[in-house]
């Protein structure tokens, strides 16, 4: 049996912890999304290389491989709530350091500044998405990381549209300027939720090394958790994809100062079909962990299918489309993914989880992005380099239908709780 799904709007209206978490959320991804496009469109400008870029790509996703696997211990360790502060408060000093780039031969601050402002970020993702469930109810919690990652689209959608605009109108150092100004008043706002650090009373008194290695014992010697852990890896590895909305926005359909303002909308078009795709597929099927299960593999057709569009497309408008119905297939095993490891991992257990989790899609994403940095260089059209990629996600999406369809074993279906949540 199915729990009653919550409202959007009456979670926000009456969960107030929640809603300063979100509130939270939506300041810091807006400028961050100011903030990438800004960065795109510099280093396109300053080196004129997709091989660059992608560089840049690594930089943001390296850090999570490295420094996130052993941030999930900390995270398990300390209060979330002053870790997702600091790592905000960091952040803001970090991003104004962008200022001082002005030229080819200070490039190498954008990767450093970008290497230590991910590391902290590394440490903000696992506590927030450990935190969710510490500040919602079970009935709550598809609700809240629907929402959760329907904003992160709705920022990036705006975000990056408006950080497109800005950096091709009135500059990239006013995007940096915003970026800082949203980690503060992101931490202002965390600093007024009210969360439950109940990980901290569950926690036993062993050393770091024994909880690094009890994460990935959870992980991996759990075959359903393992899946759900990989999900996101998967996905990722087609993640070069987002190379090209940059090499699409610059070289094939220009528009603003260097493309600044056709990548921002082709991010914005990633942000709007991940914010519709969760919301609609959660009114269609429910909040039942069989559904959840079930809408991961054919999500990666969806992927697909956008990006064999945006390889052909005739125009801006077709490749935008084509960029949204990808997405909807992005966020959407996302979001479930992420609510399945919420629902069967113990709370004491989800920041090491999670930091396995971001580590390992991260590395993924960066290799991908990496490649197709080097492909775009070498020669490879933007449109067959994304038609390349569109057929990753096939036999992936297959994988996971096959590992997700069948119903789970006694002892997983144990484990993962099934029965009142199905």
């Amino acid at each position: 049996m199915s729990t009653q799904p919550v409202g959007y709007l009456a979670l926000l209206r009456h969960n107030r912890a929640f809603r300063r978490l979100w509130y939270g959320q939506v300041i810091s991804q807006l400028g961050d999304w100011f903030d990438s496009i800004a960065l795109f469109a510099l280093l396109y400008r300053l080196t004129g290389s997709g091989q660059a870029v992608g560089a840049l790509l690594v930089a943001q996703f390296l850090p999570a491989t490295i420094v996130g696997l052993w941030a999930g211990v900390i995270v398990d360790r300390l209060p979330r709530k002053l870790i997702m502060i600091a790592a905000n408060l960091g952040s803001a000093a970090l991003v104004l350091l962008f200022l001082f780039v002005r030229d080819p031969s200070q490039i190498w601050l954008i990767y450093v500044v970008t290497v230590l402002k991910m590391s902290l970020v590394s440490f903000f993702d696992p506590a927030r998405t450990a935190a969710i469930p510490n500040v919602t109810s079970r009935d709550e919690l598809i609700a809240a990381n629907a929402i959760s990652g329907a904003t992160w689209s709705a920022m990036l959608a705006i975000g990056a549209g408006l950080g497109g605009i800005v950096a091709g109108t009135l500059g990239t150092d006013a995007a940096f300027l915003i970026d800082s100004a949203s980690f503060v008043l992101s931490a202002l706002f965390i600093w007024m939720v009210p969360i439950r650090e109940t990980h901290l009373n569950e926690r036993q008194p062993t050393s770091r090394l024994h909880e690094f290695r009890e994460g990935f014992a959870f992980v991996f010697h759990r075959r359903e958790i393992a899946v759900y852990t990989l999900t996101k890896t998967l996905w990722s590895l087609g993640g070069g994809i987002l190379l090209l909305l940059t090499v699409f926005g610059r070289e094939v359909f220009p528009l603003g100062v260097d493309g600044a303002l056709s990548i921002g909308l082709l991010y914005a078009a990633r942000g709007v079909g991940a914010g519709i795709g969760p919301l609609v597929a959660r009114r269609f099927g429910g909040d039942g962990q069989r559904f959840l299960r079930r809408a991961i593999g054919p999500a990666f057709f969806f992927t697909a299918a956008g990006y064999a569009i945006v390889s052909g497309a005739p125009s801006l408008l077709i490749a935008w489309l084509g960029v949204m119905l990808a997405h909807i297939g992005g966020s959407t095993q996302w979001v479930f993914s992420t609510a399945l490891l919420q629902l069967n991992v113990p709370n004491r257990l989800q920041g090491r989880v999670f930091a396995v989790e971001g580590a390992l899609l991260t590395l993924a994403t960066a290799s991908s992005s990496y490649a197709a940095g080097l492909a775009a260089d070498a020669g490879w059209s933007p449109r067959l380099l994304a038609l390349v990629l569109a057929s990753v996600f096939v036999p992936t999406g297959l994988l996971l239908m096959a590992l997700l369809w069948r119903t789970p074993s006694a002892p997983d279906r144990a484990l993962l709780g099934y029965g009142a949540q199905e």
